[in-house]
């Protein structure tokens, strides 16, 4: 998980703190020495640690915090405002002109940091605003790129041109911006080569295409997981061509998450968005006061709510209340449910933005998921008739749906029982549920057996 190791870090100095009925100054300072040392250990730029743990002290070490009714909270609340001072504060977002001109985004990067696949999830989030995007095919030294691109482009829905790879790149975005306007697009976005390292040729490359292309946006891609070696990247690009705006990719399998708090104040360029999985719908917008929200511990309630409204079909969703609320619910209900929480990123997802969820012990989000897995094989293994009515369901058919499902007959055993329980539940809790919102996490008690806050 993202940050997982800082927060952990940061969240222990906080409970010290906390657990404090006032604080000396000497006890500010040793709680920023652990701060300190944890944010070093996530890779976070060193000039960047100095002047954020200053920041703090100068702040912390005030009248107003050392005689406050509650001077622990207070200090972490210093830190949380510095901390979304440090990643910009503001959310930026790429800028798009209006929809009757061609806006031109140029995505750059090393090779290996997920910039094709990005500029995919680009195309899919600018065709969401109404707009019509174009990708093209300007990386003509990686075999499998343009293929790529096509591929992403076709689960996309979203047209790529391309001209092989025995054009100039130049050429083939020329060529690109011509055809757009002559077809009606209204952005048009450039996935440019990468290189191991950054080059002498790949510089000209881009410096050439920028001279001979209007480009409104330089969109800087880079691997969250290479730590400072990321924020390298991003000062050497900026300064070799201009950067307009990073996406920070990967940021899922980076439990430091250094770059994420380096990139912004060493390079001043905002942070657009983060890749926080392989799907195509795996990008979100950065916002600076929920990162740090995360990372501090206190969860991500807006990110999630927002999840749920772009993946819960409304019409879905009022059905199935109704039918909970009368204890009419059934496996095939019960799958819909589940299909609806894979949209909003799965069970780890989101755990993750769950106030203090992150940290619970007794959640093991590996196993859950894994549970979930095994129902849904249960389920699959059943007939029509049986997900309907589970009380058909005799000892010869629950054999027969656990040899398809390759489990043990306890397996189903234990999630016929668990959902019956689940119905009694809900049938209580009907006169208490009110609107959609109650089937957003699914059905309670059926995650493979664990304690599920759902």
């Amino acid at each position: 998980m993202a940050f997982e190791s800082l927060s952990d870090k940061l969240q222990n100095v906080f409970k010290n703190l906390r657990s404090k009925g006032r604080l000396s100054e000497d006890d500010v300072k040793a709680a920023l020495k652990e701060v300190k040392l944890a944010l070093l250990e996530a890779d976070v730029n060193f000039k960047v640690v100095k002047q954020f743990v200053k920041a703090v002290q100068e702040r912390a070490i005030g009248q107003d915090v050392m005689n406050g009714l509650n001077p622990g909270q207070m200090v972490i609340k210093i830190v949380n405002e510095e901390m979304i001072k440090l990643m910009g504060s503001e959310t930026t977002e790429i800028k798009l002109k209006n929809s009757n001109s061609i806006t031109v985004i140029m995505m750059v990067g090393l090779q290996g940091a997920g910039k094709t696949t990005t500029a995919a999830k680009i195309a899919g989030k600018v065709k969401l605003k109404g707009r019509k995007p174009l990708l093209v095919a300007c990386d003509v030294y990686r075999p499998a790129a343009i293929e790529q691109l096509k591929v992403n482009g076709a689960k996309q829905e979203v047209e790529v041109f391309s001209m092989g790879d025995k054009n100039k790149p130049v050429d083939i975005a020329k060529a690109a911006c011509e055809h757009a306007s002559k077809k009606g697009f209204n952005v048009v976005i450039i996935d440019t080569a990468g290189r191991l390292h950054v080059d002498e040729d790949m510089m000209a490359e881009l410096v050439e295409i920028k001279e001979n292309i209007e480009i409104t946006q330089t969109v800087l891609v880079v691997d969250a997981m290479t730590g400072q070696d990321a924020v390298n990247v991003a000062s050497t690009f900026d300064e070799k061509i201009g950067v307009d705006g990073v996406i920070l990719t990967k940021l899922d399998g980076d439990t430091r998450g250094g770059a994420a708090l380096s990139i912004r104040a060493v390079t001043g360029k905002p942070i657009l968005y983060i890749g926080m999985g392989e799907k195509l719908s795996d990008l979100e917008q950065f916002y600076p006061d929920r990162m740090a929200s995360r990372i501090l511990g206190m969860g991500d309630v807006l990110t999630m709510i927002e999840k749920a409204q772009d993946a819960i079909d409304e019409d879905e969703a009022r059905r199935l209340e109704k039918k909970v609320k009368k204890a009419d619910f059934d496996f095939e209900d019960y799958l819909s449910s589940l299909a609806q929480m894979r949209k909003m990123g799965g069970l780890g997802s989101l755990l993750s933005m769950m106030p203090g969820m992150g940290k619970m012990g007794d959640i093991d989000q590996d196993a859950a998921e894994k549970g979930m897995k095994r129902t849904e094989a249960i389920i699959f293994s059943m007939t029509k008739q049986e997900r309907l009515n589970p009380s058909v369901i005799n000892p010869s058919r629950k054999r027969r749906i656990a040899a398809g499902a390759g489990v043990d007959v306890s397996e189903v055993n234990r999630l016929i029982k668990q959902f019956e329980q689940a119905k009694k539940m809900m049938k209580q809790m009907g006169g208490m549920m009110g609107g959609k919102r109650g089937m957003r996490g699914g059905f309670p008690g059926m995650f493979g057996g664990g304690k599920m806050p759902f």
